[in-house]
């Protein structure tokens, strides 16, 4: 037991921002390769043969989903971690442990309650909020799979809470872990829980697609419980209470409500799409999530991986009274996240056959198309994180509130105009999602240079130029490239789609490499470094 202990406390060691970075990346990776094993094998199993089904499945989620965005998600980790390094940062541990244990209990009680309402309420919620379109037995299932998933805002939040743990301390092995245990619960659900299950030859359950939200439950718990093991060697001294009186936690309350109504009407766009979606054709609510999944692929790697590793660091230097690393460090970040975020953004619109393809055996020309316009928001969406959390790292949770309300209410509005006054369908669901991650940045962009002075500086914004003038000479290769391996009608299965997009991806990760180089980008450097010591060092001597 001492050796296990001990070989988790080494795994869970804190890591450096650019070895976290690049553990949560693979880690995303993997959650997202297994995310599309899952959505494969469901799409596979439903979209075509039930759609209604497919869609009843997807609008359950929507209301467990928006209660945990609300109450937990983002809103505790930019809340918690800036104060709970405070705590540790000044020696104080005991404090630190108090906060941490009264978050626990506080979240654990108030998502409790949170899911026994969503069950409760189910019936209503689906029927008048997000699934009104639906037929009548699209509802009666999306109701009995809401409340079956209606456990997970529960189990999420304590996962949650001890990730913001070790999230604070940059502690990111297992942080980094549990969210690819999720989707595996979930694959799991959707080989063997849809068959039935059978207990001693009793057969307690018949199968079919509610055996997908038993398997959404599963990986709830495995989430957790890979959450519980990253605490081994942090020395957390849990109490079952809240301590009211510690400062810590009161800043703590102080700073989530705002956080948490942003994130209350960043998700109260998702339902409205819902909503909107499910009075179109049978099928088309699990059209639009899936490409909107596929969108948030590349936003996760790139924007969400980098800046979660950032914040904590950012988080200190401010605690640290340095607001000059503070800055140069934020001008970093944004630099590496606008350097990646270009050509995945040209990737993906190119691309996006291929990428469809991947979750849906011979594609699918309503996702598709969906996804074209949503992979042009990919570059301002990776954005958006970092710049968000420059506010939260000084524990500004106020002004995200303010531009959220301004830009979901723009969101809302377009979406209801494009749909039902235009008729564009799905189509203007997705331009006016990409209408409003472009003005949010701006937003947050305008106000970030007048509140941190030579943030956009000259050579800033000269190196910004570069890499768009390199990303625009890679968009012609893409787009030859892409031409050169078309997709072709036998082109159904993911063995012989892979490889040419592959190679579609690899010949434009050189070529623009190569651009970067020539127009002496810095971003660049690390990248070949590394392969030049992977190729071309010598053998070591022994």
């Amino acid at each position: 037991m001492g050796r296990l202990q001990s070989t988790v406390a080494r795994a869970n060691r804190k890591l450096p921002i650019s070895m976290a970075a690049a553990l949560l990346a693979g880690s995303t990776l993997l959650s997202s390769v297994l995310g599309l094993i899952r959505d494969r094998q469901l799409n596979g199993l439903y979209y075509v043969t039930y759609p209604q089904g497919i869609d009843a499945y997807t609008v359950a989620f929507t209301i467990p989903d928006f209660m945990f965005f609300v109450l937990v998600s983002g809103a505790l980790s930019v809340t918690f971690i800036p104060v709970f390094n405070q705590r540790l940062a000044a020696g104080n541990k005991k404090s630190a442990w108090e906060l941490s244990t009264s978050m626990l209990n506080l979240m654990a009680i108030i998502t409790l309650i949170t899911s026994v309402l969503i069950i409760i309420f189910a019936e209503p919620l689906v029927h008048y909020v997000v699934g009104p379109g639906l037929d009548e037995s699209s509802r009666a299932l999306a109701v009995s799979m809401m409340r079956v998933i209606a456990v997970n805002p529960f189990l999420f939040a304590i996962a949650t809470v001890l990730a913001s743990m070790q999230q604070a301390v940059g502690r990111f092995t297992f942080f980094a872990l549990a969210p690819t245990m999720y989707n595996v619960g979930i694959i799991i659900g959707a080989l063997f829980f849809t068959n039935g299950i059978n207990l001693f030859g009793w057969q307690i359950f018949e199968g079919g697609i509610m055996g997908v939200a038993l398997g959404v439950v599963l990986g709830s718990i495995l989430q957790l419980l890979i959450s519980s093991i990253g605490l081994i060697g942090m020395g957390f001294d849990y109490r079952f209470k809240i301590y009211w009186k510690n400062k810590g936690f009161r800043k703590v309350l102080s700073l989530l409500p705002a956080r948490s109504l942003d994130q209350s009407i960043d998700y109260v766009n998702s339902i409205v799409e819902t909503n909107l979606a499910s009075r179109m054709l049978a099928g088309t609510v699990r059209a639009y999530q899936q490409a909107s999944a596929l969108s948030y692929v590349p936003i996760n790697l790139v924007g969400v991986a980098i800046s979660t590793a950032a914040f904590p660091k950012m988080a200190e230097r401010l605690g640290q009274g340095r607001p000059d690393l503070f800055k140069s460090e934020l001008q970093a970040v944004l630099r590496v996240i606008i350097w990646i975020a270009l050509p995945v953004t040209v990737i993906a619109f190119f691309g996006r056959g291929y990428l469809v393809n991947f979750i849906k055996n011979g594609g699918d020309n309503l996702m598709a198309s969906i996804l074209g316009i949503l992979a042009i928001a990919i570059l301002f969406r990776s954005i958006y994180f970092i710049s968000a959390k420059s506010f939260y790292a000084q524990q500004d949770t106020k002004t995200p509130l303010y531009i959220s309300f301004f830009t979901i209410g723009l969101n809302i509005t377009l979406a209801v105009w494009f749909t039902l006054g235009l008729g564009l369908g799905a189509y203007g669901l997705a331009w006016a999602a990409t209408i409003v991650s472009v003005v949010e940045v701006a937003i947050l962009f305008t106000i970030m240079s007048r509140r941190i002075k030579g943030l956009f500086d000259m050579v800033f914004i000269h190196a910004i130029a570069r890499m768009a003038s390199a990303t625009g000479f890679m968009a012609v290769i893409t787009y030859l490239t892409v031409t050169w391996l078309p997709l072709k009608a036998y082109d159904q299965s993911f063995l012989s789609t892979f490889p040419k997009f592959a190679a579609i991806v690899l010949i434009n990760i050189v070529a623009y490499v190569a651009l970067s180089r020539a127009m002496r980008l810095p971003e660049v450097n690390p990248i070949i470094s590394r392969v030049k010591k992977i190729f071309f060092s010598g053998p070591k001597a022994i």
